[in-house]
Parts: structure tokens; C-alpha cells; sequence
């Protein structure tokens, strides 16, 4: 029995110590309001937005101080009575359409909906540009005369 145990005691042990040192694995952002229904809208737009400190997460999963403090600022408008859009706008009048995961298409946006696909196609039309080259520097093969043809068969026979 006492062998059984060690194990367990043991991880059980490195889990504290690792909690304790604050070097347990991370976690999503743990929830803060006492109404879920305040908490379930705030994943949902918190979901849609980036955190403007690690930019490759949503603000949702986020532990940075700023991400908590967006967090607390979208719990405080939703509380208030403003719709996901209108909470979005607030957000996107005060940081850029950068904290939007899918920013909306307009002219200010184009470069980043429209860019990638634009960039496709001029790299197609320069590859078939340089092959059409490529393809008309290659001296056409002419068919040999029946003197050419009869000397480069006793050639081979030599």
C-alpha cells in the first residue's frame, strides 16, 4: 500500500509546489462577474477581440493587466445596457480596428482583406510572364536535313 501511494503523494506534492510558484500550466483567463449572463456575453465579444499586449490572443484568454482591465471596461458597458456592437464600436473608436480579430471591410481595411489575394495574383502573372519568356528563348527545334540525318547515323554506328 505504501507503495501505491509514493506516486500519487508525490505528484501530488509537485503540483502544489508548481501552483505555489506560479509556474502551473496556463489557463483561460478566470471569469469575474457574479451574473452569467454578463460573464456569457463577455466571452463571447471578449472571444472577437485581440489583446493589445500579446496580439496573438483574444482578449478572452489574456492574463496581461491590460487584457483584465478591457475585460473589467467591457463588463462595466455591457452592465450599462450596450449592445455587442455598440461595445465593439467603443473599442475600435479607442484602439484601431487592430483589436478586432475580423476587422470590417472598408477602404481602411482593404489592404488587409483584399491584399493577400491581390498578391496571389500579381505573383501568378509574373510566373506566367517569366515562363512564356522562358518558353520563347528556347530555339526551336528544327528537323534535320536527310544529309544531317545520314551523317549523324554513321556517326552512332561508329
Amino acid at each position: 500500500m505504501r507503495l501505491r501511494m509514493q506516486p500519487f503523494i508525490q505528484a501530488l506534492l509537485t503540483g502544489v509546489l508548481l501552483a505555489v510558484a506560479g509556474l502551473a500550466p496556463a489557463r483561460e483567463a478566470a471569469p469575474r462577474a457574479e451574473d452569467p449572463v454578463v460573464e456569457a456575453r463577455l466571452v463571447a465579444i471578449a472571444d472577437e477581440l485581440r489583446c493589445l499586449v500579446c496580439q496573438n490572443e483574444s482578449l478572452a484568454s489574456s492574463h496581461a493587466e491590460l487584457a483584465e482591465d478591457l475585460r473589467r471596461e467591457v463588463r462595466g458597458l455591457i452592465r450599462e445596457g450596450k449592445s455587442d456592437t455598440d461595445i465593439k464600436r467603443f473599442l475600435v473608436d479607442r484602439y484601431g480596428d487592430f483589436v478586432l480579430y475580423r476587422p470590417e471591410v472598408k477602404p481602411l481595411t482593404w489592404a488587409l482583406w483584399f491584399g493577400p489575394f491581390a498578391l496571389l495574383v500579381l505573383a501568378l502573372v509574373v510566373l506566367g510572364r517569366y515562363l512564356r519568356q522562358r518558353r520563347d528563348q528556347v530555339p526551336r527545334q528544327t528537323s534535320l536535313s536527310e544529309a544531317d540525318r545520314a551523317r549523324a547515323e554513321q556517326l552512332l554506328k561508329d
